[in-house]
Protein backbone atom coordinates (compact mmCIF):
# COMPACT_ATOMS: atom_id res chain seq x y z
CA UNK A 1 0.00 0.00 0.00
CA UNK A 2 1.36 3.76 -0.69
CA UNK A 3 -0.51 6.20 1.39
CA UNK A 4 -1.40 9.19 -0.19
CA UNK A 5 -1.78 10.85 3.05
CA UNK A 6 -0.55 11.46 6.37
CA UNK A 7 -3.99 10.85 7.97
CA UNK A 8 -3.76 7.54 6.14
CA UNK A 9 -0.23 7.06 7.43
CA UNK A 10 -0.90 7.37 10.74
CA UNK A 11 -4.29 5.49 10.59
CA UNK A 12 -2.09 2.48 9.56
CA UNK A 13 0.67 3.26 12.43
CA UNK A 14 -1.57 3.12 14.71
CA UNK A 15 -1.19 -0.17 17.37
CA UNK A 16 2.51 -0.74 15.40
CA UNK A 17 4.28 2.84 16.18
CA UNK A 18 4.24 5.33 18.79
CA UNK A 19 5.52 8.83 18.76
CA UNK A 20 7.12 9.93 21.60
CA UNK A 21 8.78 13.25 21.44
CA UNK A 22 11.62 12.52 19.12
CA UNK A 23 11.68 8.96 19.09
CA UNK A 24 9.13 6.45 18.63
CA UNK A 25 8.08 2.89 20.33
CA UNK A 26 7.12 0.24 18.29
CA UNK A 27 4.49 -2.22 19.77
CA UNK A 28 4.02 -4.68 17.70
CA UNK A 29 7.68 -6.06 15.93
CA UNK A 30 6.04 -9.04 14.16
CA UNK A 31 3.31 -6.33 12.49
CA UNK A 32 5.94 -3.81 11.30
CA UNK A 33 8.29 -6.58 9.52
CA UNK A 34 5.66 -8.63 7.95
CA UNK A 35 3.04 -5.95 6.96
CA UNK A 36 3.98 -2.19 7.48
CA UNK A 37 7.39 -1.98 6.47
CA UNK A 38 6.67 -2.59 3.54
CA UNK A 39 3.85 0.04 2.98
CA UNK A 40 6.49 2.61 4.98
CA UNK A 41 9.10 1.94 2.13
CA UNK A 42 7.04 1.90 -0.98
CA UNK A 43 5.47 5.47 0.65
CA UNK A 44 8.48 7.31 1.59
CA UNK A 45 9.64 6.66 -2.08
CA UNK A 46 6.39 6.24 -4.09
CA UNK A 47 3.76 8.62 -2.15
CA UNK A 48 2.26 11.43 -4.07
CA UNK A 49 2.55 13.83 -0.78
CA UNK A 50 5.93 15.17 -0.07
CA UNK A 51 5.12 14.88 3.91
CA UNK A 52 4.29 11.56 3.49
CA UNK A 53 7.19 10.81 2.05
CA UNK A 54 9.56 12.57 4.34
CA UNK A 55 6.98 10.99 7.65
CA UNK A 56 7.81 7.78 6.40
CA UNK A 57 11.73 8.23 6.40
CA UNK A 58 11.62 9.66 9.60
CA UNK A 59 10.04 6.59 10.83
CA UNK A 60 11.97 3.73 9.02
CA UNK A 61 15.08 5.65 10.31
CA UNK A 62 13.76 5.60 13.96
CA UNK A 63 12.50 2.22 13.70
CA UNK A 64 15.65 1.10 12.20
CA UNK A 65 17.30 2.27 15.84
CA UNK A 66 14.87 1.45 17.83
CA UNK A 67 15.74 -2.83 16.65
CA UNK A 68 19.22 -1.75 16.48
CA UNK A 69 20.07 -0.91 13.12
CA UNK A 70 21.53 2.20 13.98
CA UNK A 71 22.92 3.83 10.71
CA UNK A 72 27.12 4.56 11.59
CA UNK A 73 30.42 5.21 10.68
CA UNK A 74 33.02 2.96 10.06
CA UNK A 75 35.68 5.46 11.24
CA UNK A 76 36.45 3.30 14.23
CA UNK A 77 36.90 -0.13 12.62
CA UNK A 78 39.16 1.47 9.92
CA UNK A 79 41.24 2.89 12.70
CA UNK A 80 41.70 -0.46 13.98
CA UNK A 81 42.73 -1.75 11.09
CA UNK A 82 45.01 1.08 10.38
CA UNK A 83 46.66 -0.04 13.64
CA UNK A 84 46.66 -4.00 12.68
CA UNK A 85 44.49 -4.49 15.55
CA UNK A 86 42.45 -6.57 13.20
CA UNK A 87 43.15 -7.49 9.85
CA UNK A 88 42.53 -10.28 7.42
CA UNK A 89 39.11 -9.09 5.45
CA UNK A 90 38.73 -6.46 3.07
CA UNK A 91 35.18 -4.29 3.53
CA UNK A 92 32.96 -4.55 0.15
CA UNK A 93 31.11 -1.55 -0.70
CA UNK A 94 28.02 -2.27 -2.49
CA UNK A 95 26.11 0.13 -4.66
CA UNK A 96 22.69 -0.77 -5.19
CA UNK A 97 21.12 0.94 -8.36
CA UNK A 98 17.64 -0.99 -8.87
CA UNK A 99 15.12 -2.57 -6.36
CA UNK A 100 17.52 -1.27 -3.64
CA UNK A 101 14.98 -2.62 -1.15
CA UNK A 102 14.84 -5.93 -2.33
CA UNK A 103 18.42 -6.03 -3.47
CA UNK A 104 19.28 -4.75 0.10
CA UNK A 105 17.47 -7.70 1.66
CA UNK A 106 19.42 -10.05 -0.04
CA UNK A 107 22.68 -8.91 1.28
CA UNK A 108 21.48 -8.74 4.71
CA UNK A 109 20.10 -12.77 4.22
CA UNK A 110 23.64 -13.21 2.93
CA UNK A 111 25.27 -11.05 5.74
CA UNK A 112 23.09 -13.43 8.88
CA UNK A 113 24.06 -16.39 6.87
CA UNK A 114 27.88 -15.43 7.17
CA UNK A 115 27.37 -13.35 10.28
CA UNK A 116 29.26 -10.77 8.65
CA UNK A 117 29.26 -6.95 9.71
CA UNK A 118 31.67 -4.99 8.23
CA UNK A 119 30.21 -4.30 4.83
CA UNK A 120 29.17 -0.85 3.21
CA UNK A 121 26.00 0.18 1.36
CA UNK A 122 27.43 3.33 -1.09
CA UNK A 123 25.58 5.59 -4.04
CA UNK A 124 27.55 7.68 -6.51
CA UNK A 125 27.49 10.83 -7.19
CA UNK A 126 26.31 9.53 -10.78
CA UNK A 127 24.14 7.31 -9.55
CA UNK A 128 21.65 9.55 -7.48
CA UNK A 129 21.22 11.12 -10.78
CA UNK A 130 20.68 8.29 -12.90
CA UNK A 131 18.90 5.74 -10.63
CA UNK A 132 16.45 8.43 -9.06
CA UNK A 133 17.76 7.45 -5.17
CA UNK A 134 18.38 10.73 -3.56
CA UNK A 135 20.11 9.95 -0.13
CA UNK A 136 17.55 10.32 2.19
CA UNK A 137 15.09 8.25 -0.36
CA UNK A 138 18.59 5.77 -0.07
CA UNK A 139 18.84 5.20 3.20
CA UNK A 140 15.35 4.76 4.04
CA UNK A 141 15.76 1.45 1.96
CA UNK A 142 18.61 -0.07 3.36
CA UNK A 143 16.69 1.05 7.10
CA UNK A 144 13.81 -0.90 6.04
CA UNK A 145 15.70 -3.53 4.30
CA UNK A 146 17.12 -4.30 7.82
CA UNK A 147 14.20 -4.26 9.43
CA UNK A 148 12.09 -6.38 7.37
CA UNK A 149 14.73 -9.40 7.31
CA UNK A 150 15.45 -9.31 11.22
CA UNK A 151 19.21 -8.20 10.53
CA UNK A 152 20.74 -6.52 13.48
CA UNK A 153 23.81 -4.25 14.03
CA UNK A 154 25.63 -0.73 12.49
CA UNK A 155 24.60 0.47 8.83
CA UNK A 156 27.01 1.74 7.20
CA UNK A 157 26.05 4.50 3.92
CA UNK A 158 28.29 5.61 2.01
CA UNK A 159 28.20 8.46 -0.62
CA UNK A 160 30.16 7.32 -3.47
CA UNK A 161 32.65 9.28 -6.03
CA UNK A 162 31.58 12.68 -4.74
CA UNK A 163 33.61 13.49 -7.57
CA UNK A 164 35.13 16.88 -9.19
CA UNK A 165 33.60 17.34 -12.96
CA UNK A 166 36.33 18.66 -14.06
CA UNK A 167 35.60 20.36 -17.14
CA UNK A 168 33.03 22.23 -15.05
CA UNK A 169 35.98 22.83 -12.49
CA UNK A 170 37.52 24.07 -14.43
CA UNK A 171 35.34 26.55 -16.21
CA UNK A 172 33.73 27.20 -12.55
CA UNK A 173 35.55 26.33 -9.74
CA UNK A 174 33.76 27.47 -6.82
CA UNK A 175 30.21 26.61 -8.80
CA UNK A 176 31.83 23.30 -8.45
CA UNK A 177 32.64 22.98 -5.18
CA UNK A 178 29.83 24.38 -4.12
CA UNK A 179 27.63 21.94 -5.30
CA UNK A 180 30.01 19.37 -4.21
CA UNK A 181 29.41 20.55 -0.77
CA UNK A 182 25.70 20.68 -0.98
CA UNK A 183 25.81 17.08 -1.62
CA UNK A 184 27.95 16.30 1.36
CA UNK A 185 25.35 18.60 3.47
CA UNK A 186 22.53 16.30 2.15
CA UNK A 187 24.21 13.20 2.54
CA UNK A 188 25.39 13.72 5.74
CA UNK A 189 21.47 14.72 6.67
CA UNK A 190 20.06 11.56 5.43
CA UNK A 191 22.64 9.39 7.51
CA UNK A 192 25.92 9.04 5.12
CA UNK A 193 28.42 8.86 7.90
CA UNK A 194 31.07 7.56 5.28
CA UNK A 195 32.12 9.76 2.35
CA UNK A 196 34.34 9.34 -0.28
CA UNK A 197 35.80 12.41 -2.02
CA UNK A 198 36.92 12.08 -5.76
CA UNK A 199 38.89 14.89 -6.88
CA UNK A 200 41.26 12.48 -8.39
CA UNK A 201 39.65 13.69 -11.63
CA UNK A 202 41.85 17.05 -11.42
CA UNK A 203 45.11 15.54 -11.53
CA UNK A 204 47.41 16.91 -14.53
CA UNK A 205 50.06 14.68 -15.85
CA UNK A 206 51.04 16.89 -17.71
CA UNK A 207 53.25 18.82 -15.36
CA UNK A 208 56.70 18.39 -14.69
CA UNK A 209 56.48 17.19 -10.47
CA UNK A 210 54.20 14.64 -9.01
CA UNK A 211 53.39 17.33 -6.38
CA UNK A 212 52.08 19.66 -9.00
CA UNK A 213 50.28 17.06 -10.59
CA UNK A 214 48.45 16.47 -7.17
CA UNK A 215 48.06 20.04 -6.05
CA UNK A 216 44.49 20.67 -7.27
CA UNK A 217 43.52 16.77 -5.87
CA UNK A 218 45.28 17.14 -2.21
CA UNK A 219 43.84 21.24 -1.91
CA UNK A 220 40.32 19.84 -2.90
CA UNK A 221 40.45 17.03 -0.92
CA UNK A 222 41.47 19.12 2.14
CA UNK A 223 38.88 21.67 1.64
CA UNK A 224 36.19 18.49 1.60
CA UNK A 225 37.46 17.13 4.69
CA UNK A 226 37.60 20.57 6.63
CA UNK A 227 33.50 20.85 5.03
CA UNK A 228 32.45 17.31 6.45
CA UNK A 229 34.06 17.98 9.55
CA UNK A 230 32.24 21.33 10.24
CA UNK A 231 28.94 19.12 8.94
CA UNK A 232 29.56 16.10 10.76
CA UNK A 233 26.97 15.51 13.79
CA UNK A 234 28.39 15.67 17.44
CA UNK A 235 29.62 12.56 18.42
CA UNK A 236 30.01 11.13 14.95
CA UNK A 237 33.55 11.31 13.00
CA UNK A 238 32.47 11.16 9.38
CA UNK A 239 34.88 8.69 7.57
CA UNK A 240 36.67 10.24 4.78
CA UNK A 241 38.41 8.52 1.43
CA UNK A 242 39.87 10.58 -0.90
CA UNK A 243 41.26 9.51 -4.42
CA UNK A 244 44.73 9.30 -5.84
CA UNK A 245 44.52 7.99 -10.07
CA UNK A 246 40.91 8.22 -11.89
CA UNK A 247 40.57 4.93 -12.37
CA UNK A 248 41.57 3.58 -16.04
CA UNK A 249 43.69 5.73 -16.49
CA UNK A 250 48.02 5.00 -15.32
CA UNK A 251 48.11 2.31 -12.34
CA UNK A 252 49.11 4.30 -9.15
CA UNK A 253 52.51 4.50 -7.61
CA UNK A 254 53.34 4.46 -3.92
CA UNK A 255 55.78 7.72 -4.55
CA UNK A 256 52.24 9.30 -5.86
CA UNK A 257 50.34 7.78 -3.04
CA UNK A 258 53.52 8.83 -0.42
CA UNK A 259 53.79 12.86 -1.98
CA UNK A 260 49.77 13.29 -2.15
CA UNK A 261 49.44 12.02 1.68
CA UNK A 262 52.10 14.37 2.72
CA UNK A 263 50.92 17.54 1.12
CA UNK A 264 46.72 16.25 1.66
CA UNK A 265 47.82 16.41 5.57
CA UNK A 266 50.06 19.37 5.28
CA UNK A 267 46.65 21.66 3.86
CA UNK A 268 44.28 20.10 6.05
CA UNK A 269 46.52 21.38 9.07
CA UNK A 270 45.59 24.94 8.25
CA UNK A 271 41.60 24.24 8.78
CA UNK A 272 42.84 23.10 11.97
CA UNK A 273 45.85 21.32 13.59
CA UNK A 274 43.54 18.74 14.83
CA UNK A 275 41.32 17.65 11.63
CA UNK A 276 40.91 13.96 11.64
CA UNK A 277 41.87 12.75 8.16
CA UNK A 278 41.37 10.64 5.46
CA UNK A 279 41.17 6.57 6.86
CA UNK A 280 41.55 4.70 3.24
CA UNK A 281 42.84 5.75 -0.05
CA UNK A 282 41.34 4.53 -3.57
CA UNK A 283 44.18 3.78 -6.40
CA UNK A 284 43.86 2.94 -9.80
CA UNK A 285 45.41 -0.82 -10.74
CA UNK A 286 44.05 -1.66 -13.83
CA UNK A 287 40.46 -1.95 -13.98
CA UNK A 288 38.02 0.06 -15.28
CA UNK A 289 33.88 1.08 -13.99
CA UNK A 290 31.64 -1.55 -15.31
CA UNK A 291 34.31 -3.33 -16.80
CA UNK A 292 35.13 -3.31 -20.41
CA UNK A 293 32.27 -4.33 -22.55
CA UNK A 294 33.53 -6.74 -26.16
CA UNK A 295 32.08 -6.04 -29.08
CA UNK A 296 29.43 -8.94 -28.18
CA UNK A 297 28.48 -7.71 -24.82
CA UNK A 298 30.47 -9.62 -22.80
CA UNK A 299 33.26 -8.37 -20.50
CA UNK A 300 37.13 -8.33 -21.34
CA UNK A 301 39.05 -10.50 -19.14
CA UNK A 302 41.28 -7.87 -16.67
CA UNK A 303 44.80 -8.00 -15.28
CA UNK A 304 44.60 -6.50 -12.13
CA UNK A 305 47.73 -5.14 -10.41
CA UNK A 306 47.42 -6.85 -6.58
CA UNK A 307 51.37 -5.82 -5.96
CA UNK A 308 50.48 -2.02 -6.15
CA UNK A 309 47.28 -2.98 -4.31
CA UNK A 310 49.45 -4.37 -1.67
CA UNK A 311 52.49 -2.00 -1.81
CA UNK A 312 50.21 0.71 -1.02
CA UNK A 313 48.01 -0.77 1.09
CA UNK A 314 51.23 -1.20 3.52
CA UNK A 315 52.62 2.14 3.21
CA UNK A 316 49.10 3.93 4.06
CA UNK A 317 48.94 1.39 7.11
CA UNK A 318 52.50 2.11 8.52
CA UNK A 319 53.24 5.22 7.39
CA UNK A 320 49.77 7.21 7.78
CA UNK A 321 47.65 4.71 9.72
CA UNK A 322 44.95 4.67 7.32
CA UNK A 323 42.84 1.17 6.97
CA UNK A 324 44.74 0.45 3.29
CA UNK A 325 44.48 0.93 -0.20
CA UNK A 326 41.12 0.61 -2.10
CA UNK A 327 39.47 -1.22 -5.18
CA UNK A 328 37.04 0.59 -7.78
CA UNK A 329 35.48 -1.32 -10.53
CA UNK A 330 35.50 -4.52 -8.81
CA UNK A 331 32.16 -5.94 -9.05
CA UNK A 332 32.88 -7.66 -12.91
CA UNK A 333 36.44 -8.99 -11.81
CA UNK A 334 36.47 -12.97 -12.21
CA UNK A 335 35.46 -14.81 -9.22
CA UNK A 336 39.03 -16.30 -8.65
CA UNK A 337 40.67 -12.64 -8.13
CA UNK A 338 38.39 -12.12 -5.45
CA UNK A 339 40.22 -13.87 -2.31
CA UNK A 340 43.28 -12.32 -3.24
CA UNK A 341 41.62 -8.55 -1.53
CA UNK A 342 42.19 -9.72 1.53
CA UNK A 343 45.89 -11.06 1.09
CA UNK A 344 47.20 -8.25 -0.61
CA UNK A 345 45.20 -6.53 2.26
CA UNK A 346 43.16 -4.44 0.62
CA UNK A 347 40.98 -2.59 2.61
CA UNK A 348 37.91 -1.84 0.73
CA UNK A 349 36.50 -2.64 -2.42
CA UNK A 350 33.52 -1.28 -4.79
CA UNK A 351 30.88 -3.23 -6.35
CA UNK A 352 28.26 -1.96 -8.19
CA UNK A 353 27.90 -3.21 -12.40
CA UNK A 354 27.48 -6.92 -11.31
CA UNK A 355 24.87 -6.27 -9.48
CA UNK A 356 23.00 -4.61 -11.99
CA UNK A 357 23.89 -7.47 -14.49
CA UNK A 358 22.40 -9.45 -12.27
CA UNK A 359 19.36 -8.30 -12.76
CA UNK A 360 18.95 -7.08 -15.97
CA UNK A 361 19.96 -10.93 -17.62
CA UNK A 362 17.96 -13.14 -14.81
CA UNK A 363 15.88 -15.73 -16.49
CA UNK A 364 13.31 -14.22 -14.35
CA UNK A 365 13.52 -10.49 -15.27
CA UNK A 366 10.78 -10.56 -17.59
CA UNK A 367 11.59 -10.11 -20.92
CA UNK A 368 8.64 -7.75 -22.05
CA UNK A 369 10.03 -4.88 -19.44
CA UNK A 370 13.52 -5.24 -20.81
CA UNK A 371 12.80 -4.65 -24.68
CA UNK A 372 10.55 -1.74 -22.79
CA UNK A 373 13.59 -0.65 -21.55
CA UNK A 374 16.12 -1.11 -24.07
CA UNK A 375 13.57 0.67 -26.39
CA UNK A 376 13.68 3.62 -24.42
CA UNK A 377 17.37 4.07 -24.59
CA UNK A 378 17.63 3.16 -28.01
CA UNK A 379 15.35 6.29 -28.65
CA UNK A 380 16.18 8.58 -26.04
CA UNK A 381 20.27 8.41 -24.96
CA UNK A 382 21.14 7.38 -28.67
CA UNK A 383 23.01 10.36 -28.62
CA UNK A 384 25.70 8.47 -26.27
CA UNK A 385 26.57 5.98 -28.41
CA UNK A 386 30.13 6.20 -29.62
CA UNK A 387 30.88 5.29 -33.39
CA UNK A 388 33.43 3.07 -32.45
CA UNK A 389 30.63 0.73 -30.25
CA UNK A 390 28.55 -2.23 -31.51
CA UNK A 391 24.92 -2.00 -30.66
CA UNK A 392 25.43 -4.34 -27.37
CA UNK A 393 28.01 -2.56 -26.29
CA UNK A 394 26.06 0.61 -26.16
CA UNK A 395 23.05 -1.16 -24.89
CA UNK A 396 25.59 -2.47 -21.90
CA UNK A 397 27.46 1.08 -21.48
CA UNK A 398 23.86 2.93 -20.94
CA UNK A 399 21.49 0.28 -19.66
CA UNK A 400 22.50 1.40 -15.95
CA UNK A 401 20.15 5.18 -16.83
CA UNK A 402 16.87 2.41 -17.13
CA UNK A 403 16.65 2.17 -13.15
CA UNK A 404 15.50 5.58 -12.77
CA UNK A 405 13.23 5.94 -15.16
CA UNK A 406 11.65 2.40 -14.90
CA UNK A 407 12.01 2.26 -11.08
CA UNK A 408 8.49 1.90 -9.77
CA UNK A 409 7.86 -0.90 -12.78
CA UNK A 410 10.94 -2.90 -11.59
CA UNK A 411 9.48 -2.12 -7.70
CA UNK A 412 5.99 -3.40 -8.80
CA UNK A 413 7.10 -6.60 -10.56
CA UNK A 414 5.71 -9.58 -9.11
CA UNK A 415 6.41 -11.01 -6.07
CA UNK A 416 7.74 -14.33 -7.27
CA UNK A 417 9.28 -12.53 -9.77
CA UNK A 418 11.22 -10.21 -7.06
CA UNK A 419 12.08 -13.17 -4.82
CA UNK A 420 13.81 -15.18 -7.41
CA UNK A 421 15.82 -12.16 -8.79
CA UNK A 422 16.87 -11.82 -4.84
CA UNK A 423 18.01 -15.02 -4.38
CA UNK A 424 20.05 -14.96 -7.57
CA UNK A 425 21.78 -11.82 -5.39
CA UNK A 426 21.58 -13.03 -2.00
CA UNK A 427 24.47 -16.24 -3.61
CA UNK A 428 26.33 -13.75 -5.48
CA UNK A 429 26.32 -11.62 -2.25
CA UNK A 430 27.36 -14.84 -0.28
CA UNK A 431 30.25 -16.11 -2.73
CA UNK A 432 31.67 -12.47 -2.07
CA UNK A 433 31.53 -12.56 1.95
CA UNK A 434 33.21 -15.75 1.86
CA UNK A 435 36.09 -14.97 -0.54
CA UNK A 436 36.83 -11.31 1.63
CA UNK A 437 36.53 -13.47 4.90
CA UNK A 438 34.00 -11.80 6.15
CA UNK A 439 32.27 -14.89 8.51
CA UNK A 440 32.35 -13.16 11.61
CA UNK A 441 33.26 -9.80 11.29
CA UNK A 442 29.81 -9.33 12.97
CA UNK A 443 31.43 -9.95 16.09
CA UNK A 444 34.57 -7.39 15.24
CA UNK A 445 32.45 -4.45 14.40
CA UNK A 446 30.37 -4.79 17.92
CA UNK A 447 33.49 -4.81 19.54
CA UNK A 448 35.21 -1.71 17.32
CA UNK A 449 31.68 0.56 16.41
CA UNK A 450 29.60 2.10 19.07
CA UNK A 451 26.49 3.27 16.93
CA UNK A 452 25.15 6.59 17.92
CA UNK A 453 21.53 7.03 17.11
CA UNK A 454 21.52 11.11 16.02
CA UNK A 455 18.83 13.03 16.95
CA UNK A 456 16.09 13.69 14.52
CA UNK A 457 13.34 16.51 14.40
CA UNK A 458 10.29 15.22 14.13
CA UNK A 459 8.75 15.94 10.98
CA UNK A 460 5.73 18.31 11.52
CA UNK A 461 3.27 16.64 9.35
CA UNK A 462 3.62 13.73 12.58
CA UNK A 463 3.15 16.06 15.47
CA UNK A 464 -0.21 17.61 14.20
Amino acid sequence: MIYNTIAQLKQNISGVLTIEREDIIISDENRLRDVLIDDLIYSAIFSPDDEVKSSARWLIRMAGAQLGCVISSIQSLYDAMGSDQVSGFTVPAINLRGITYYSAQAVFRAALRNKAGAFIFEIARSEISYTDQRPSEYAAAITAAAIKTGYRGPLFLQGDHFQINAKKYFDDPNAEIQSIKSLIGEAIEAGFYNIDIDASTVVDLDRSTIREQQKDNYSITADMTATIREMEPEGVTVSVGGEIGEIGDKNTTVEEFTIFMDNYLKTLRRYGQDLKGISKISIQTGTTHGGVPLPDGSIATVKIDFKTLEKISRAAKSAYGLSGAVQHGASTLPNEAFDKFPKTRTSEIHLATGFQNIIYDSKNFPAELRDRIYAYINTNLRGEKKEKDTEEQFIYKTRKKGFGIFKKDMWELPPDILESIGKELEAQFAFLFDKLNLAGTRDVVDRLVTPLNVPLEVPSSLEK
